[in-house]
């Protein structure tokens, strides 16, 4: 069986997208699939470890972020046949429309992975955007949506709340479940990679924050609440790793030294291979204070190496996570994330360790991607019987 894959970037620093398309794709040889992804990358651009599949780069796409490419459509009529389904990740961008537009009077079937960009926080933080996209969605996001054999959602979290941010909302629903691998690199990594670049933090108690730094992710109430508690205890270090993408970098730094904690952070951002999973297995906790979390890869990636995740309920793998006593929840709220990090603090020794212990055994069970890899073939070889 050949599976393609279309998604506009397979760049990691436009996020948990193309991790997961690269992640899910590792697994499908396994069960005897051929994985394709065509993409709006520019030849030249670096892009990660893509040995286990074959990559199409078009070119970078037109008319800002739509990013529409008038050589997709041509493309897919072109050698679409030569596959057993297509699967769309992404919504709001061309890529998705192209794929519905060149296969709509095709016998090959298109599946649709939201990746959480459903999520009706959009429509309440950003209501002007959200009428906006009110009109695409009429001309053309519904359509795609639609007419796809299913739209894919990786928990009944995500697919419960899709139904709140648009109307008309009639689709074929599947949740095939989602999660993240453990490389290599993951495994022999040590926190001594990590320490390698950052010497000064070696011996502080590290809290991790992984992730795009972008206002839905709760930066400014996780520099809040650590200012609150960390004047009291002076070993703590708070490590703001992840991308800028939009120029709020500055704003956050400013924010910090108004709080007098600016010694007390680290920004290093984008952290890559083993100084990435170091950092990762050198932190105490993985913090993600979220206001609107689709899975939350990074969440998975901590978990798999037993660090304890300290995340919000907008995370939208948070019932797993305290099914599993794998970390703490709370509001992503001001209050909410300084409950979350005092709570932590506050907890007994044996506690803690008890939390650490399921860390592992939680991703295993709940968020290894080799079954949602399974899940999604199952569900494609079941159509196309």
């Amino acid at each position: 069986m050949k599976i393609l894959h279309v998604i506009s970037s397979l760049n990691l620093v436009g996020g948990g997208v193309a991790q997961g398309v690269i992640s899910i794709t590792a697994f499908y040889e396994g069960s005897g699939v051929e994985a394709t992804v065509i993409s709006f990358d520019e030849p030249e651009v670096n892009l990660p470890e893509t040995d286990h599949l074959e990559v199409v780069r078009l070119g970078k796409g037109k008319i800002g972020a739509f990013s529409y490419h008038p050589q997709l459509v041509p493309w897919l009529k072109q050698y679409a046949h030569e596959y057993d389904a297509v699967i769309v990740d992404g919504l709001w961008q061309y890529h998705g429309y192209g794929v519905y537009k060149a296969l709509k009077e095709s016998n090959v079937p298109y599946y649709v992975f939201t990746h959480g960009m459903l999520d009706p926080w959009f429509k309440h933080e950003y209501p002007l955007k959200h009428l906006k996209k009110y009109v695409y969605w009429f001309l053309a996001q519904y359509p795609v949506l639609k007419n796809a054999k299913a739209v894919l959602f990786t928990c009944e979290e995500e697919k419960l709340l899709a139904r709140e941010s648009f109307w008309p909302y009639k689709v074929n629903e599947v949740v095939v479940n989602y999660g993240t691998t453990i490389t290599e690199v993951a495994k022999t990594a040590k926190p001594g990679d990590f320490y390698n670049q950052y010497p000064e933090l070696e011996g502080k108690r590290l809290f991790l924050f992984l992730s795009r730094i972008h206002e839905k992710k709760g930066c400014d109430l996780l520099i809040q609440a650590f200012a609150k508690v960390a004047k009291s205890n002076p070993d703590l270090h708070l490590v703001m790793a992840g991308p800028d993408q939009t120029g709020w970098l500055a704003d956050l730094e400013k924010l910090a030294d108004d709080c007098g904690i600016a010694e007390c952070i680290t920004w290093t951002g984008m952290l890559k291979n083993e100084v990435k999973w170091g950092a990762i297995k050198a932190a105490e906790v993985f913090i993600l204070p979220s206001h609107q979390e689709n899975f939350g890869i990074a969440v998975a990636e901590a978990l798999a190496v037993g660090t304890p995740v300290l995340i919000s309920n907008k995370v939208n793998i948070w019932r797993e996570i305290k099914e599993m006593n794998a970390g703490l929840v709370e509001d992503d709220t001001l209050e909410g994330t300084q409950k979350l990090i005092q709570a932590w603090l506050n907890l007994p020794e044996e506690q803690k360790e008890a939390i650490k212990e399921h860390t592992v055994a939680c991703y295993e069970q709940k968020f290894d991607i080799a079954q949602a890899a399974k899940n999604l073939i199952c569900l494609i070889r079941e159509d196309t019987k």
